[in-house]
């Protein structure tokens, strides 16, 4: 069969690339072209030669409502090229993981061309946006969520989904780096987000706070964990001569692991970091335009994965203007110094495992992609 996937995002390359894997192993003719990232690309070279990988996602990611305005001749032009590229190789399915922006463009041109539309990780119509569902309904064959919450919302409103587990938890088990032993390193860990107003919005900000926190604590590190997408000049610029500030490229969940807290521009890694067992606190912050017009229609109470799966705040979210260095500061210091905060925040992570359910969440997803269009 020939598969057709588009991933916009760093986390959406993490799960293409799962599923990727998963399709060549459940189908021997495989054939994929692809939209995504280095993790999506690395499986392809595996298993195929030639020019399957069409667009790396960092070429055109962007985050809120200013952002895509000053953007949009460009993701036209994108859109309008993938279309037209899906149309000439003819793909068995077309799959689309998360990045709706883009994705429900391309569902509604593949339904209406008449190509099986598969939607892996479902957009997140729960918090905002709820009108698009009755489109979601019309443009895919099948939806495939990967939160246990989902799966009430999505059927109250009439969109047929499959609950697969989250992937996630296969990220993680399967993670070598988390096989070895836990060392108990006087670190941080700083996770920025991977688009470029993330980065210049959380660096000058992780930066004080990394100033205040060493004339306290000098003994402790703060290792930046950079996105795969990224540049170390991306965040050399703000660390400057700051010898206490590292990053790390490609370890992850390595640095989240072997540090006492981390600070998380929310996003996957928020989710990641409760997996993988790390106190944390959330920080987010966007233009100002964005927000306005973001908290006029969001109708959730989290902004955390985890937070909302929980139905609780587990963690602290510290949002816009409540993002600032003396409030990291405090709360940092709760993190690593108040062992009852500490484990209360760990059994909330325990129970969010249990929630999640288990492995084999991208095999789950090849398997009934590949049984639906009639292979074995």
């Amino acid at each position: 069969m020939k598969y057709y996937l588009i991933a916009g995002e760093a986390s959406g390359d993490l799960h293409g690339s799962k599923l990727m894997r998963a399709l060549y192993e459940q189908d021997s003719q495989a054939d994929i072209r692809f939209w995504g990232g280095a993790l999506m690309d690395e499986v392809y070279r595996e298993h195929q030669s030639g020019n399957g990988f069409v667009k790396d996602y960092r070429e055109g990611a962007v985050l809120g409502i200013w952002e895509i305005l000053t953007k949009w001749r460009y993701l036209a032009r994108q859109i309008s090229f993938c279309k037209q590229d899906i149309k000439n190789w003819k793909p068995d399915a077309v799959i689309l993981i998360d990045y709706p922006g883009f994705n429900f463009r391309i569902a509604h041109f593949a339904h209406d061309a008449h190509f099986r539309v598969y939607y892996y990780i479902a957009p997140k119509l729960w918090a905002s946006r709820e009108g698009r569902i009755r489109k979601l309904k019309a443009w895919t064959d099948r939806l495939f969520i990967i939160f246990p919450f989902e799966k009430e919302y999505f059927a109250s409103k009439g969109v047929p989904c499959t609950y697969v587990g989250n992937p996630l938890i296969d990220a993680i088990d399967q993670c070598p780096d988390l096989k070895e032993e836990r060392e108990d390193l006087p670190s941080i860990a700083l996770l920025a987000g991977s688009r470029d107003t993330e980065i210049s919005s959380m660096m000058p900000v992780y930066m004080d706070f990394a100033d205040l926190w060493h004339k306290a604590h000098p003994e402790y590190r703060f290792i930046v964990a950079a996105a795969p997408s990224r540049k170390a000049q991306d965040y050399d610029r703000y660390i400057g001569d700051r010898d206490y500030v590292s990053v790390v490229f490609g370890k992850t969940y390595s640095v989240l692991r072997n540090s006492r807290a981390a600070v998380i521009n929310s996003g996957t890694a928020s989710l990641e970091a409760a997996l993988i067992g790390t106190p944390q606190v959330v920080g987010y912050r966007i233009a100002p335009l964005t927000y306005i017009i973001a908290r006029s229609f969001l109708k959730v109470k989290y902004i955390s994965l985890a937070n909302l799966i929980l139905d609780k705040a587990a963690f602290k979210e510290l949002i816009q203007d409540y993002l600032t260095p003396e409030n990291l500061f405090w709360e940092v210091t709760r993190l690593t110094g108040d062992g009852l905060y500490r484990s209360a925040m760990l059994e909330d992570y325990a129970k969010l495992r249990e929630m999640l359910g288990g492995s084999g969440a991208s095999k789950a997803v090849a398997k009934a992609i590949i049984e639906e269009n009639g292979k074995p």
